[in-house]
């Protein structure tokens, strides 16, 4: 079976994409901001702790990766790891796992779930910076005491995780940059 696609049909596709991802760009301030809150942590030794539920665990092993084997020579890897939630769920793994200087950092296509936003918690207890990639406007992650929540603003959580890979990508690059002048991580 063949699925013929016109003109009309990428031209939508594209659409759908243009408010939320062209959105990623206004919230500019809020994503150096986190970048550079990041990067005093792993200036401070800190490590970053990825989680997500369901096909949001694959994301935070991509993060991890990036932050671990950098692909651009001449960056430096910085220590992470992603968590599994296993049978404890996060929070047991962050209780055991996380440092005060580390950063969390929980993903979702939508809103987040309980046991995301029960983690997040966790890490803000125990002195962790707290970072939330989600989509959705509301949901236990947004209701969160959050230090940063980057946020996809659609209902398509397709939509949604394209931003998400984007912006923690920038991440990436963004806390490098910050790195790379130490004098502005005191």
């Amino acid at each position: 079976m063949t699925i013929e696609l016109t003109d009309t049909d990428v031209r939508t596709a594209f659409t759908r994409r243009e408010e939320p991802i062209g959105l990623l760009a206004t919230d500019a301030p809020a994503l150096a901001t986190a970048c550079h809150a990041m990067a005093r942590r792993f200036h401070r030794g800190g490590r970053l702790i990825a989680f997500g539920a369901g096909g949001s665990a694959a994301d935070a092993a991509h993060v991890v990766v990036e932050f671990v084997h950098p692909v651009i020579i001449g960056k430096r890897a910085l220590p992470a790891l992603s968590l599994r939630g296993g049978s404890g769920g996060f929070r047991a793994e962050l209780e055991l796992f996380a440092e005060p200087e580390d950063i969390a950092l929980a993903i979702a296509p939508d809103g987040g779930d309980a046991a995301l936003a029960d983690a997040l918690a966790a890490a803000r207890d125990r002195g962790l910076l707290t970072v939330a990639l989600a989509g959705a406007p509301d949901g236990p992650l947004h209701r969160s005491s959050l230090d940063h929540a980057l946020v996809v603003h659609s209902d398509d959580p397709r939509i949604v995780r394209e931003g998400q890979v984007t912006t923690y990508h920038v991440l990436w690059e963004l806390v490098h940059v910050f790195l790379d002048a130490p004098e502005v991580l005191a």
